[in-house]
Order: C-alpha cells, then structure tokens, then sequence
C-alpha cells in the first residue's frame, strides 16, 4: 500500500502516513498530531492497515470467566463504583471454597481461563491469594489463573511486609500463570493525585511488570481514559507502555478502558464520545508498535462500537466474560456476559474471522457455536 492509496481529508496526517507505510516509528509529535485530527477515517485506515499487517483477518477471542475474590476496598478511588468499605452491607470476601464453587457454577464450557481481580482490604495477606490461587487449580488444574493487578500485588506486598518479587514468587508457586494490566489508570502523577491518589504510582505498576516480565510471566496493559486527562496525557501514557515493551517483552495486548461515570465521584462528566473511543482504539495501535495485540473490550465499548473498532486497529474483543461486576456498577449496558455463539456472530457480522484462543494467544481449535 502507498500513500496513494490512502485517502486522507486531514492532509497533515501525510508525513504520519508515510511513517506507518514505511514501518517507521512514531514519535510524541506524531500522537498529539493524531489526537489534534478529526480525520477519524484516515487514522482508522492507517491503523487498520497496520492490525491487518499483523493479523490479517483473524478476530481473537477466548472462553473465560470473571471473579472477583473482594470489594472490600479502602482506597476510594474517584472513578470507581465498584469498591465498598469494610463492613458495608454490600461489601464481600469470597471464601477460597466459595470462588471454587462460583467458578464450577459459572463456567463455561471449554473455558481455558478464570480472570480474577478486586478491591484492596487491610486485613487480607499473601495466604489469602494464594489460598484461593492453589484452591482453583487444584480444581481446575488445565485452567489458566489470569489474577491481580500491579496495583493489587504492591498493596499485598506492603501488607504482608514482603517484596513485590516475593510476592509474584509466592503466588506463582501457587498457580498464577499471568496477570491483566488494570490499575494502570493514566500514568501522569498529576491526574493520578486526583482521581486515585492512594493507589500505587506509575513506578510501583511498573516495577510490578518489570518483576512478572524479567522472570518470564505474560501480562496485558490498559490506560482508562475519557475522564479529566488530555491527549497529553494519553500519549505519555502510551510512550511509556511502549518504552517498558523495548526492554522486557512482557506485554501481550494492550486494552484502552473507556471511562463509565455512572454513580462515581465524576458522575457529572459525559464519559468518553463514540469518537474518542474509536480514536483511542486507532491511535493506540499506531503508537504502540511492539504490543502484538489491541482488544476492543466489548464489555466497556459495547457490542456495536467493538465491531466498528475491528476495523479501525483492534484485532481482540476478550471473551465470554459470563459475569462482570466492575464496570456494571459503573453503569455499563452492555450484557453480563456473551455465549461462544454470540462472540463468533459478533465477529462474523463485521467481516472478521473468529479465531479461539487462550490466554496467551496460543490458537485453539474453533468451537461448536454453542453456548
């Protein structure tokens, strides 16, 4: 493909252009460019060019299910509707048997992958985790534990007066195969004081991956946008992703979150535009040329908007999820969770090829549509 063959209404988008037909580098100056342009047709093309560059057709997805362990939380983050205090009557532990018994209940068939994550309680320490780690795989022993955040691992680590490389020792010895990116929020210390000013640093969320990457686990990354950052701050937190990516290799896919307002402290902002998403989805792939993935993660874009965005550089939609609680709280509309069939007619409506895969994108033989 030449330039030629790209049509672009925003003519200063050309030089970025030629750098993304080249299979060159953007630069800072290149993501605020893109940011600062409404030519959402021509980064979408560009970014589309590079996700088919890589992936071709192919739309992946997995059979997974969502549990959080807790929402007992103390941090009170501004963005987060999910997190209760201590002894709230709708606040929760969930039991290591408890989670095993959920998980039988709710999952799957052919599920390869069980994502847990929740809120930060005091009184719970390393055994705990583990507790429940141990208890899934020795339950379900061919199933991938995808569990913790950075933010979740610093927190256990300053409760149990451990190191972050004790703790993803002790946890991995448990039975954690890998870890998903949240609590990454945006990186730059200004907005982190204001919308989580208790939660770990950018340094401490790094430092996290640096000793999950060094010793060979896999993670994703995310960036919850659509709030009060700017474009700024959107590409610095891209840039930095992208920097850590050069020297450890660790991350597989990268998840742009879109912000739900809905019963948070920022309840009188709209949250991110239909725009904002489809461009956060196009730039992040521009950007972010080590990160192999990009997934449009139905659960915060909505069905519809994750189709459009299989076109516009995402090449990942996540999974049957079966029961999300996170964003729900915050508003979202999007269903609970998908069956197999739904996934593989979502994708199939927008011109894009189901593929099934596992946690860390091994391809898997292609389901029954069933659900």
């Amino acid at each position: 493909m030449t330039i030629m063959a790209i049509y672009l209404a925003d003519k200063n988008l050309e030089p970025i252009a030629e750098k993304v037909l080249a299979g060159e580098r953007l630069t800072r100056e290149d993501g605020h460019a893109l940011y600062a342009s409404f030519d959402l047709p021509g980064i979408g093309t560009l970014a589309n060019h590079v996700r088919e560059r890589l992936h071709g057709s192919k739309t992946y997805y997995n059979i997974n299910l969502h549990i959080n362990p807790t929402n007992t939380c103390f941090m009170s983050c501004r963005f987060c509707a999910f997190g209760r205090k201590a002894f709230n009557e709708k606040s929760y532990i969930l039991k290591p048997e408890e989670i095993v018994e959920r998980a039988r209940l709710r999952m799957p068939k052919g599920c390869s992958e069980i994502h847990l994550v929740g809120g930060l309680d005091p009184r719970l320490k390393i055994e705990y985790y583990c507790g429940y780690i141990s208890a899934l795989k020795a339950a379900f022993p061919e199933v991938h534990i995808k569990t913790l955040t950075p933010v979740e691992v610093v927190f256990i680590a300053r409760m149990s007066k451990m190191t972050i490389g004790q703790v993803i020792e002790r946890l991995a010895d448990a039975g954690m195969g890998s870890m998903p990116g949240g609590g990454a929020e945006i990186f730059d210390s200004e907005i982190r004081e204001q919308i989580c000013e208790h939660k770990c640093d950018a340094e401490g969320w790094f430092e996290t991956h640096r000793e999950l990457h060094t010793r060979g686990f896999k993670s994703n990354c995310t960036m919850l946008y659509g709030h009060i950052e700017e474009p700024r701050h959107r590409i610095d937190h891209l840039l930095r992703l992208r920097d850590h990516q050069d020297l450890y290799g660790g991350f597989q896919c990268f998840i742009p979150l879109s912000f739900h307002p809905a019963n948070t402290a920022f309840s009188h902002l709209p949250g991110p535009s239909g725009f904002l998403e489809l461009q956060t989805i196009a730039i992040s792939r521009l950007m972010l040329d080590n990160i192999p993935h990009i997934k449009a993660y139905w659960i915060m874009l909505g069905i519809k908007q994750a189709q459009v965005a299989q076109w516009l550089g995402a090449n990942d939609i996540d999974g049957t999820v079966v029961h999300e609680e996170i964003y729900h709280d915050a508003g979202a509309k999007t269903p609970l969770g998908m069956t197999v069939a739904d996934i593989q007619r979502t994708i199939r409506e927008c011109g894009r090829t189901p593929v099934l895969r596992n946690t860390i994108y091994e391809e898997l033989p292609e389901p029954a549509a069933v659900g």
